[in-house]
C-alpha cells in the first residue's frame, strides 16, 4: 500500500470518494501526514481492527496503549502504509453512539453514516416509542433516518404501519419493502449512492441481515446468517453478533449492526427537538415560561391535546424521553477552569 493522501493518482482519489471519503476528512490530514494513507474502518472486535482501502481490505495494528474501543465502523483513520499500524483516527462528520445500563462510556454503533435504515417488520415488533428513541439518535448524530418496514408480504395490508411510522416525525420517509425481494434494493437506492453509507439498526428478527445480503447482492457462501422469529411475539435471534462494513451492489456502503432490543436515550435534547417540533413549537406559547404541559393553566400543549390536534399518548411519551434524557445526560458542575462531571438528574 504506497498511496499517500497528495501523492495519490487521480484513480485513487476516484477510489477513496468511492469509500466514502470527502474533502471533510480531506481537510483533516496535515502537511506532515501526506505520506499516511486514508483508510475505513470495516470491523471492530476486541484485539483486531480490519479495513477497507483503495488496494482492498487489510488488517490494522494498533499502536501501543492504544484500544479498540475508542473506534467505530465507518471511521476514517490514518495509517503507516509500510506497516498497516494505525497513526490517528479523523474527526467524524456524524456518530451514532448509545448508552447502556451501567455504562460509564456511551457505547459506539456507526462513524459517518450519511443515512439511518431503522428496520422494522409489519408484525408485533412495531412499536411507535422505540422507534423514536432510534429517531431522536439519528437526528442527534445529524444522520438522516429512513424507516423501513419489512415483511409486508407476510400482511394483508401495510397501510396502517406506514401511516403511523409517517407521523412519527415530520418529513420522514417510510419505505414498504419485501427483504428478500430483488426490488428491496431498488426501494432503497436513492440513499445507496457510491460514495454513500447506510447503516441497518432495529430488533432481531425484523430482517436487516436479510436486507443486507439483498443491498450487497451477496452469494450464498458470503451471505450473513438469517434467523427465524418466534411468530408468537415476532421476536427474533441475534444472527449478527458484530458491526461490520459491506460494499452495495451498485455502489455505497452499508453497516450491519446487532439487534437492540434497548435503547437508553442520553445527550439527545437537540434530536428530541426535532423529533417532537409539534411540541416544541407549542411551549412557547404558553403562558408560564417554566411550564411542565401537566397541569398549568393557559397551557398551549394541553390546549392542543383538548383541541385533538395533539396525540396524549405521543406528549406522554415526550415527557418520557425528556426526563429520561435529562437524568442519563451528564453535566458539568463547578468553579470556571475546575469543573468536573456529574450524572444528570430529573427535573424537580
Amino acid at each position: 500500500m504506497q498511496a499517500g493522501v497528495t501523492q495519490g493518482s487521480d484513480q485513487t482519489a476516484s477510489s477513496l470518494a468511492a469509500l466514502g471519503w470527502s474533502a471533510f476528512f480531506a481537510d483533516q490530514v496535515q502537511p506532515d501526514e501526506t505520506d499516511l494513507s486514508p483508510v475505513r474502518i470495516a470491523s471492530v472486535h476486541r484485539s483486531r481492527l480490519s479495513a477497507e482501502s483503495v488496494f482492498g481490505p487489510l488488517r490494522l495494528t494498533l499502536a501501543t496503549h492504544s484500544a479498540t474501543t475508542d473506534l467505530a465502523v465507518g471511521d476514517w483513520v490514518l495509517v503507516d502504509p509500510a506497516t498497516h499500524v494505525l497513526v490517528r483516527r479523523l474527526d467524524r462528520k456524524a456518530l451514532l453512539q448509545r448508552r447502556t445500563e451501567g455504562g460509564r462510556a456511551p457505547q459506539l454503533i456507526a462513524a459517518n453514516v450519511d443515512t439511518l435504515f431503522i428496520v422494522t417488520s409489519c408484525n408485533d415488533d412495531f412499536n411507535a416509542a422505540r422507534l423514536e428513541r432510534y429517531l431522536a439518535l439519528a437526528n442527534e448524530a445529524g444522520t438522516n433516518p429512513v424507516i423501513v418496514l419489512t415483511k409486508i408480504d407476510r400482511v394483508d395490508d401495510a397501510a396502517p404501519y406506514h401511516d403511523q411510522a409517517r407521523a412519527l416525525q415530520r418529513g420522514l420517509a417510510v419505505v414498504l419493502l419485501n427483504a428478500k425481494a430483488p426490488e428491496a434494493a431498488a426501494a432503497l437506492a436513492p440513499w445507496c449512492g457510491p460514495g454513500q453509507t447506510v447503516a441497518l439498526v432495529g430488533s432481531s428478527g425484523v430482517g436487516k441481515s436479510t436486507l443486507l445480503n439483498t443491498l450487497a447482492a451477496k452469494t450464498p457462501d458470503q451471505a450473513q446468517p438469517t434467523g427465524s422469529i418466534r411468530e408468537a411475539d415476532a421476536k427474533g435471534r441475534h444472527t449478527t453478533t458484530s458491526r461490520s462494513l459491506h460494499a452495495i451492489d451498485g455502489g455505497g456502503w452499508v453497516i450491519d449492526t446487532p439487534g437492540m432490543r434497548t435503547l437508553h436515550v442520553s445527550d439527545i435534547s437537540a434530536g428530541l427537538d426535532m423529533l417532537f417540533a409539534e411540541i416544541v413549537e407549542l411551549a412557547p406559547l404558553c403562558r408560564f415560561r417554566d411550564c411542565t404541559h401537566a397541569h398549568e393553566p393557559g397551557c398551549a400543549v394541553q390546549a392542543a391535546v383538548a383541541a385533538g390536534t395533539l396525540d396524549p399518548t405521543r406528549l406522554a411519551r415526550w415527557r418520557k424521553l425528556l426526563e429520561e434524557n435529562r437524568a442519563n445526560t451528564p453535566v458539568q458542575t463547578g468553579p470556571r477552569g475546575n469543573k468536573i462531571q456529574k450524572p444528570g438528574g430529573k427535573r424537580r
